[in-house]
């Protein structure tokens, strides 16, 4: 098929003819991702998958409404039923299923999340074989702008400024990272094959909504934090209503003022910490660099503020009522070691240690111009919006009441 350029595109865009396809538009960031393009009057088709319980269309009806979107974007949305892990989906999609019609842009946000090696066979079959089954859908459909949503943890275990360059060979961290990078270059090979502009997005650690706190994922950021409060109602209820032996036993007491003490010791170098950036920044990046970059490129969107994991832990105990929890350097476990509840505490947390001291920066320079003339600066992660994301989990259950049966 034809494929327009990027006058065309733009004239597409600006009539509201032009119809995106987001894959992941059930996820976190592919379903704010739609939202946004919906409200900004898009034609958007999302790919989505029934659920043992909600078919497809459910699914995201019901993310619509998490959304509150208006009447008038939701005649913009169309949804197609489908696997990006079926390649037999793509030929079905090609031979005509209505509810795809014409593809202009494609925004592929569908991913497979897991660090674990164990995990390996589906990692590499949803970063590789479903982006390869997209990519394909793009080739042959009059796609002429390809948008693929990867991460600014391609740039795999190293340390100092990371790049808006191509990633051609690690060492990586996990998995996760080595599959994102392949997955990178599989995209440029094809779409320069094709003739498809391409535009790669990478997001460091994406937490809630700044301004609201509101989140559709429960992860990173609030994963050691939830475990952390978890430690503490379980030891507290031990105290409170059968004396307190095994607490006790943990080295944990509740103190006169209330607060439980949890003798836990973080380890933290002398520098880095947590990438932090709101999904309402990574939002309005990506529509920024859509609409400012249509001859594409690589863009980092990350916090150029990390930090560090000692102020976390403050804003942790003060809004949790905990103490005890220290950030240390390597030599304090070397003089004591580990006792039994940083050994339990640790065993949670193994996945994200690479991420918890960071000593990477990622150098934005493609998309400067763009967020210059936007006037978009990633907000500061401090104790109030750590407060506002943390109120939001409690009152969400950490993801279990979010949406009511």
């Amino acid at each position: 098929m034809m494929r327009i350029g990027a006058e065309e595109l733009q004239e597409r865009r600006a009539a509201g003819l032009s119809r995106v396809l987001i894959t992941g538009g059930t996820g976190f960031l592919g379903s704010h991702i739609a939202a946004a393009l919906l409200k900004a009057g898009c034609r958007v088709t999302i790919l989505a998958r029934s659920s043992k319980r909600l078919p497809a269309r459910d699914r995201v009806g019901r993310l619509a409404d998490w959304f509150g979107l208006e009447p008038a974007a939701r005649e913009r949305l169309t949804v197609a039923e489908g696997d990006i892990l079926d390649p037999g989906w793509v030929v079905e999609a090609m031979n005509g299923t209505p509810a795809l019609g014409r593809v202009d842009e494609i925004v592929h946000c569908a991913s497979d999340t897991s660090f674990s090696e164990r995990k390996r066979p589906e990692v590499e079959a949803a970063n590789i074989g479903g982006l390869r089954n997209v990519l394909d859908l793009a080739a042959r459909s009059a796609c002429s702008f390809f948008h693929h949503v990867s991460t600014a943890f391609v740039a795999g275990a190293r340390d100092g400024l990371c790049r808006e360059e191509w990633v051609e060979s690690g060492p990586f961290t996990n998995v996760y990272e080595e599959t994102k990078a392949r997955g990178e270059i599989q995209a440029r090979d094809i779409c320069r094959r094709e003739g498809i502009r391409l535009s790669v997005y990478r997001p460091s650690i994406v937490y809630g909504d700044s301004r609201t706190g509101r989140t559709l994922r429960f992860n990173a950021l609030y994963y050691p934090v939830k475990a952390a409060v978890l430690l503490r109602d379980i030891y507290a209820s031990d105290i409170r209503e059968r004396g307190g032996a095994k607490a006790a036993a943990m080295g944990v007491r509740t103190d006169p003022d209330g607060r439980v003490h949890l003798p836990i010791r973080i380890e933290v170098g002398p520098q880095g910490g947590l990438n932090l950036v709101p999904i309402d920044h990574c939002v309005e990046v990506f529509m920024a660099l859509r609409e400012e970059c249509l001859g594409g490129g690589i863009f980092h969107i990350a916090n150029s503020r990390p930090k560090r994991i000692e102020d976390i832990v403050g804003y942790a105990e003060r809004y949790f009522g905990i103490r005890g929890i220290e950030a240390c350097g390597a030599e304090a476990f070397e003089t004591r070691p580990r006792n039994a509840l940083e050994r339990l505490y640790d065993s949670h947390l193994e996945a994200y240690r690479p991420y918890m001291q960071d000593l990477r920066t990622y150098e934005i320079r493609n998309s400067a111009p763009a967020l210059a003339k936007r006037g978009l600066a990633c907000p500061e992660f401090n104790e109030d919006v750590f407060r506002r994301c943390m109120a939001f989990a409690v009152e969400a259950g950490w993801g279990t009441r979010l949406f009511p049966a």
